[in-house]
């Protein structure tokens, strides 16, 4: 049988959608600052997580784009100087995006703000989890 929600529970989970999305806003405006979309900061991330290069169609995956769309994506990052494209084969999902010298400084500072932030928010996340 499964537990009833009380209403202690239906505020911590309103609450925690809330500071969610206020990280998520957070998150936009910082990428926003530094010249970039929260969608392209995402890119990055996911490109330095990888061990700092990734095939376009990973990518694609990470994004939860078609290749297409990722491919255009990491267009708008090599204009920004931000990835480059590594040489190879004419199927475009099968070449390897790296982080430029600067897109690595750009999402070192991004990193660190972020991850101030929710340092910030970890103890009322987990407060509000507990309730659960």
């Amino acid at each position: 049988m499964e537990e009833e929600l009380s209403d202690a529970h239906y505020e911590a989970l309103a609450s925690i959608r809330h500071e969610l999305r206020r990280f998520l806003h957070f998150s936009e405006q910082a990428a926003s600052a530094s010249g970039v979309t929260a969608q392209q900061h995402q890119a990055l991330l996911a490109i330095r997580a990888s061990g700092g290069s990734m095939l376009v169609g990973a990518l694609a995956d990470h994004l939860l784009l078609r290749p297409h769309s990722a491919s255009e994506h990491v267009d708008r990052l090599v204009k920004l100087g931000l990835v480059r494209r590594g040489g190879g084969t004419t199927d475009k999902r099968q070449v390897p995006v790296e982080l430029t010298s600067e897109g690595k400084a750009m999402l070192a500072s991004l990193s660190r703000v972020h991850r101030e932030e929710l340092r910030r928010i970890r103890p009322l996340l987990t407060q509000l989890i507990e309730t659960l």
